[in-house]
């Protein structure tokens, strides 16, 4: 077995779990027709993700900071002449995303079922903590983890945090996720394992370099439903 030592299991949430960045990308581009009055609509998706990852260091991950992100964005495109139907409107296309039903990814279930009592599983996601919560509690899979952790970000020190709370050690977790860059490549620069399952839509905040991705040292697999050969 090649992951013999691992005892935890980690799998993020959105788009490993569930479906979650479609809703996004429909969200901006409802968002864009909104205030095509004021600019075009690729200049509008690019003012968006510019002032999502200015506020990343004030709001965090998630819908309501993805929220206040279109409304700040709007409030500078119309040079804060922005009718306030259209502010009402953005809110509502926020609340529309928090009220979304869970889609499971193919396979997720049937995974769980499997590993479940085998090892310890847990979720490790960002985002807003409600809003992750809400969603893990309708998904229907929350009785197979053992915990929820949401983090702030999910970098090096994050990592090193949340073995230290699971008392592993690093060779003992599993991390499963669709982004190199926050699921995949902080494990295997702290001695853990990983395996990327590439969602087909992707934040452009988590792509990395063509180099960056070259590691060797991790598996990517198509479906999720592929670990079981492994573990």
């Amino acid at each position: 077995m090649m992951y013999k030592d691992i005892k935890v299991i980690a799998f993020d949430a959105d788009d490993t779990l569930w479906v979650n960045e479609t809703y996004f990308r429909d969200a901006e581009n409802e968002f864009a027709k909104l205030l095509n009055d004021y600019e075009t609509e690729n200049k509008i998706h690019q003012e968006l993700f510019k002032k999502e990852i200015e506020n990343l260091k004030h709001y965090g991950y998630g819908v309501k900071g993805f929220m206040l992100s279109m409304i700040e964005c709007a409030l500078e495109l119309s040079n804060n002449q922005l009718d306030t139907n259209l502010i009402n409107r953005i809110i509502e296309i926020g609340k529309d995303m928090l009220e979304k039903p869970i889609e499971l990814l193919n396979g997720v279930e049937e995974v769980l079922q499997t590993l479940h009592g085998k090892y310890k599983l847990i979720v490790a996601t960002k985002g807003d903590l409600l809003d992750q919560e809400r969603k893990l509690d309708k998904s229907g899979i929350l009785k197979y983890f053992h915990h929820l952790e949401v983090m702030s970000e999910k970098k090096v020190p994050d990592y090193k945090k949340l073995i230290g709370h699971l008392d592993i050690n690093p060779s003992e977790l599993l991390m499963i996720g669709n982004s190199l860059k926050s699921d995949v490549l902080p494990l295997l620069e702290i001695g853990a394992s990983a395996i990327h399952i590439p969602f087909h839509t992707t934040w452009a905040h988590e792509m990395v370099s063509e180099k960056q991705a070259q590691s060797k040292d991790f598996k990517t697999l198509s479906n999720i439903k592929e670990v079981l050969a492994y573990l």
